[in-house]
C-alpha cells in the first residue's frame, strides 16, 4: 500500500473493521490504535524516506493461564494471546539487508547473506539472524526489508516481548517471501530456535506458539516437533470476570541461574528414571521411588518435579473447564496452580535476593481484595515480574486502584484475549 493512500484510508475509516477485529470494538481503543498506526507510519517515513509502499504486521504478547514451567519438560500448557502487540511497518527491497528500528532502541542491521552465529552477538540482531538462517535452510530467499517497530508489550512484563518480536519477524518473512506456507506452528519453532541457539536463552516453546497461533490455546508438547494445539472460545467478562496482569516492577537482572535451575533440576529427576524430561516419567513409579530419589537429587528438585506432575494435568483440566463453561472449577484450578508454584516450584522470589518479594506481596494483597470470588497466581517464569488475577467485574476498578497504589500508576493492566496471532494487518 502506498503511504499517502494509507493516511487517507485510515482517516476515512476504511481500516476500522480490521482494527476492531484485532483489538476489540471499544471506540476509545480503536481511536488509540489508529493514532498509534499513524504515528508509526510517520516515523517509518522519516527513518526510511526513500520508500513509498508499506505493509503493516502485528504479533501479540501472551498470557500463561495454566501450566507453570511445564513446556520445557514436554508438558501441557494453557495460554492465550492478548491485546498488546508489536507492530512493524515494513517496506521490502532487494538490497540484501534487513534493517529494523524499534522505537526506543538503536537500529539493527543484518545482511541476508550472513547467517552464521556471531560470537558475543545478542538481542534483536541475534534473534533476527537466527530466524533468517532457518528460512534460508528451508530454501526461502529473503531479499531484504526495512522495518519501523512499535511495541506496547513491555520488556520484562511477563507478556513475552521477545516471543512477539520473533513472531513478527517470522511472519514478515513467511507472508511476503513464502506466501505463508510455513504457517504459525513452524514460525513458532523458528522463533524458539533463534532464541535458544542464536540468542542463547534456553526457553520453552509456549511463548512463541501462543504469540504465533493466537486466541485461547491448549498446547501439548509431548512431541515438541509436532505439538498438539487445541483452541476454545471463552469470554471472561461475559462470565463476570476480568483478567489483570500486574507488573510488580521486580528486576529480572541476574535471574538467569534461577530460571535455568528449574529446567536442570527437573531433568535431573527425570534422568534418575532413564528419561530426558519429566513428561516421560511414570507418576506411580515416581512416588514409589521417592526414598531412592532423595539419595540422588535435592529435595527442591523433587518438589519441583511434583509441581510438574500436578500442573501438567491441571492445564488440561483448566482447558476442559473453559470448554464447558465451568468458571468455578477453572478458578479453583488456577488457585491450585498458584499454590503449587509457591510451595513446590518455589519461583515467587529468588533465594539470592530474599528481601525482594514483590510477587508474594502482590499475591497476598490480591487475595485480600478478591477473596474467594476470584483467583490469583504468579505469571510466567516468576522470581520477579508479574502476577495474574481473575477479578470479579464489580471489583475491577478497586483492584486496579490498589495495585497501582502499591506498585505505581499503570502497573496493573486489564487484558483482553486476542483472536489472532502473527498477521498482516494492512497490505
Amino acid at each position: 500500500m502506498k503511504i499517502n493512500e494509507f493516511f487517507e484510508m485510515l482517516d476515512s475509516g476504511n481500516f476500522d473493521e480490521r482494527l476492531k477485529a484485532v483489538y476489540g470494538n471499544d471506540e476509545k481503543t480503536l481511536e488509540r490504535q489508529k493514532n498509534r498506526y499513524k504515528e508509526a507510519v510517520s516515523k517509518f517515513s522519516k527513518t526510511y524516506p526513500h520508500h513509498t509502499e508499506i505493509e503493516i504486521f502485528s504479533a501479540p504478547g501472551r498470557t500463561e493461564i495454566g501450566g507453570n514451567h511445564t513446556d520445557h519438560q514436554h508438558g501441557c500448557v494453557l495460554a492465550a494471546a492478548v491485546d498488546v502487540d508489536i507492530i512493524g511497518v515494513v517496506a521490502f527491497h532487494d538490497g540484501g539487508v534487513i534493517r529494523i528500528l524499534s522505537e526506543g532502541y538503536d537500529e539493527i542491521s543484518v545482511k541476508t547473506s550472513e547467517t552464521d552465529i556471531c560470537k558475543g552477538e545478542g538481542g534483536s540482531v541475534a534473534i533476527t539472524r537466527g530466524i533468517l538462517s532457518k528460512f534460508k535452510e528451508e530454501g526461502i530467499d529473503i531479499a531484504g526489508f526495512d522495518m519501523y517497530a512499535v511495541s506496547d508489550v513491555l520488556s520484562g512484563s511477563g507478556i513475552s516481548s521477545s516471543a512477539a518480536f520473533e513472531t513478527l519477524i517470522g511472519t514478515v518473512m513467511d507472508k511476503h517471501y513464502n506466501d505463508g506456507r510455513l504457517g504459525a506452528v513452524e514460525i513458532a519453532k523458528i522463533g524458539q530456535f533463534a532464541e535458544n541457539v542464536y540468542f542463547g536463552k534456553k526457553s520453552g516453546l509456549m511463548d512463541q506458539m501462543v504469540s504465533s497461533v493466537g486466541g485461547f490455546v491448549f498446547i501439548d508438547f509431548e512431541n515438541p516437533q509436532k505439538p498438539v494445539v487445541k483452541s476454545c472460545e471463552f469470554d471472561f467478562e461475559k462470565s463476570g470476570y476480568c483478567l489483570f496482569i500486574t507488573d510488580t516492577k521486580g528486576s529480572h537482572a541476574d535471574l538467569t541461574d534461577d530460571y535455568v535451575a528449574i529446567t536442570e533440576e527437573m531433568r535431573e529427576v527425570a534422568a534418575c528414571f532413564g528419561k530426558d524430561v519429566m513428561r516421560q516419567v511414570d507418576r506411580t513409579e515416581f512416588f514409589e521411588k521417592l526414598p531412592d530419589l532423595r539419595e540422588k537429587c535435592s529435595d527442591r528438585a523433587i518438589l519441583r518435579a511434583i509441581h510438574f506432575l500436578g500442573d501438567n494435568e491441571r492445564a488440561w483440566l483448566e482447558f476442559s473447564a473453559l470448554e464447558h463453561g465451568d468458571v468455578s472449577k477453572f478458578l479453583a484450578l488456577v488457585n491450585e496452580s498458584g499454590e503449587s508454584s509457591k510451595g513446590l516450584l518455589q519461583n515467587l522470589y529468588s533465594s539470592k535476593k530474599p528481601k525482594n518479594q514483590e510477587i508474594p506481596l502482590a499475591l497476598e494483597i490480591s487475595r485480600r481484595i478478591v477473596g474467594e470470588k476470584g483467583a490469583v497466581r504468579v505469571h510466567g517464569g516468576g522470581f520477579a515480574g508479574t502476577i495474574q488475577a481473575f477479578v470479579p467485574v464489580e471489583l475491577a476498578k478497586e483492584y486496579q486502584k490498589q495495585m497501582d497504589n502499591l506498585f505505581g500508576e499503570g502497573s496493573s493492566r486489564l487484558m483482553k484475549i486476542r483472536p489472532y496471532g502473527g498477521i498482516v494487518v494492512i497490505k
